[in-house]
């Protein structure tokens, strides 16, 4: 077969983003910590961007360290053996660069009047010492997570005291390290609880009962085996148990081949245990978070969100230490002198101004991308406020009513590319604590009678479920799908198999003790 190369013309529109709209979608990603950094960047760069209470204009800015324009060589300069040929070209370009450096000149603002004057003042009136800056992650102590999992079961009013004791005075590694007897010593002295001793043993072994396995042991030794205790069946746990209970001094001093000879294992299985052992975790306290709830990275919310007592909901856009932005005024100074001088100014006088347009030009746009992020940000928070107004009132989870980037996409007008820049890595500190924007957004559920729920409501039930459990039989997907059918939520089995992987609870027969 003949190959045959041909050419042929088509025209296909392609859409590019100008140097403007790729700044303002660069901006609209910004959370605001960057976005500080960004225009503090911006205005050292930028001679013709300066902050409103401080109009600075450099008169070096277009000297030779900053801007070298091209030398403007007298036509009495031209070596005298160049051909009169090459005098004239050079004459002819010469004249061409001028007329075009005019033109360009004579684009720039002709009058007072019409002066650029575009300034980024902020969000409208909302003082930026409101906001509260916090810490997002481990934003709860292990303290605050342990008393979490204390409201999910029956205390009495005496109990809860004694466990909020007994939980603050845990050790930042998890473990508990004042006896009994001190405990309830303290409680009659110093908070009038009087108890027993019994009572507080009775409470501790509550506690060791909570999440992580490991929590609330008096001892490294005690620590291990609680976690011990928590794994399924094998041959293995034994094992495992008879090394810490009964050899732990040979298992801290790494005496492996010692416990083998004691267990009389063999080297496989002897290793298999010791690095069994070794996986235990020495301080439960660490997996829970901080001490004292705080985490070397530090947020700063976008949005203040604040929900009064009659319900109204108001927000407004936190600016940081975002100064007021605009363009210095001496820039006007320049046009009068062009003004006045066009037909004296030398063409070097006239690329340093053509310079200084092309500055503020540029402010101009960085002004402007700003003001677009504004207006973005609030058209988009006021539509998730707007979707998920019950939340922001009584801040409950389960009010979360499905959301997705289409839904606000469509009630703002914005492209859903828009919407899902907005919503990452930005956050809102509510009345009820502070929440990426991505927490709003969830998939719903549609049942058979046509009904749509939020797939976090579902979920949220799944985990109560678990949590309230007969932990010696624990639920199979078939009876969470069962009980979750009760309580409105007809699901199918493969469905709760999903729910449950993506909450990181393990199946049914891991999770029995």
């Amino acid at each position: 077969m003949k190959l045959i190369q041909t050419q042929e013309q088509k025209l296909q529109q392609v859409q590019r983003l100008s140097q403007q709209q790729m700044l303002q979608v660069h901006m609209l990603e910004m959370p605001l910590t960057e976005l500080e950094e960004n225009v503090n960047a911006e205005l050292d760069d930028n001679p013709a961007l300066v902050k409103a209470d401080e109009e600075i204009f450099d008169n070096d800015s277009t000297d030779s360290s900053t801007y070298t324009p091209s030398a403007d060589h007298d036509s009495s300069d031209i070596d005298d053996e160049k051909s009169e040929a090459d005098a004239f070209a050079a004459h002819t370009e010469r004249e061409e660069r001028e007329s075009a450096l005019n033109n360009a000149l004579d684009r720039m603002t002709g009058s007072d009047e019409d002066m650029p004057t575009a300034a980024y003042t902020g969000a409208s009136g909302a003082d930026s010492a409101d906001y509260e800056e916090m810490v997002y992650g481990d934003t709860r102590s292990f303290y605050d997570k342990l008393k979490e999992q204390m409201g999910e079961i029956d205390l009495s009013k005496t109990d809860e005291q004694i466990m909020e004791y007994v939980i603050g005075s845990l050790d930042s590694d998890g473990l508990l390290r004042k006896d009994s007897q001190s405990i309830c010593d303290e409680l009659t002295i110093y908070h009038g609880i009087y108890c027993e001793v019994s009572d507080i043993d009775r409470i501790i072994g509550i506690l060791q009962t909570f999440d992580p396995a490991g929590i609330g042991a008096h001892s490294l030794q005690e620590c291990l085996l609680l976690q011990i205790e928590r794994r399924p069946d094998d041959q293995l746990k034994p094992l495992m148990r008879t090394v810490v209970s009964e050899h732990f001094d040979e298992f801290t001093k790494k005496h492996f081949d010692k416990i083998g000879s004691l267990l009389a294992i063999d080297t496989y299985t002897n290793k298999r245990v010791c690095d069994e052992l070794r996986r235990l975790n020495p301080k439960p306290g660490a997996s829970l978070g901080e001490t004292e709830g705080r985490n070397v990275q530090q947020i700063t919310p976008d949005f203040i969100v604040d929900t009064d007592d009659n319900g109204n909901i108001s927000f407004y856009i936190n600016n940081g230490n975002i100064p007021e932005l605009r363009v210095s005024s001496s820039f006007s100074e320049l046009m009068e002198t062009y003004r006045n001088n066009k037909d004296t100014m030398s063409r070097r006088e006239k690329e340093a101004l053509l310079y200084a347009k092309q500055k503020v030009e540029r402010a101009l746009g960085y002004i402007e991308a700003i003001k677009q992020r504004y207006r973005t940000l609030t058209l988009t928070m006021q539509a998730i406020i707007d979707w998920q107004r019950k939340f922001f009132q009584d801040g409950d989870e389960a009010d979360l009513k499905p959301m997705i980037l289409k839904n606000i996409a469509d009630r703002t007008g914005l492209d859903i590319s828009t919407i899902s820049r907005v919503s990452n890595v930005k956050y809102a500190q509510t009345n009820w604590g502070t929440f990426p924007l991505r927490f709003f957004f969830s998939d719903g559920y549609t049942t058979d009678d046509g009904e749509e729920m939020s797939t976090r409501k579902i979920k949220l039930a799944l985990k109560d479920l678990v949590s309230k459990e007969n932990k010696t039989k624990p639920l199979s997907d078939d009876a969470l799908r069962a009980a979750l059918a009760k309580l409105g939520y007809p699901i199918a089995r493969r469905t709760v198999a999903k729910y449950r992987e993506q909450l990181g609870i393990p199946v049914a027969r891991l999770r029995k003790n």
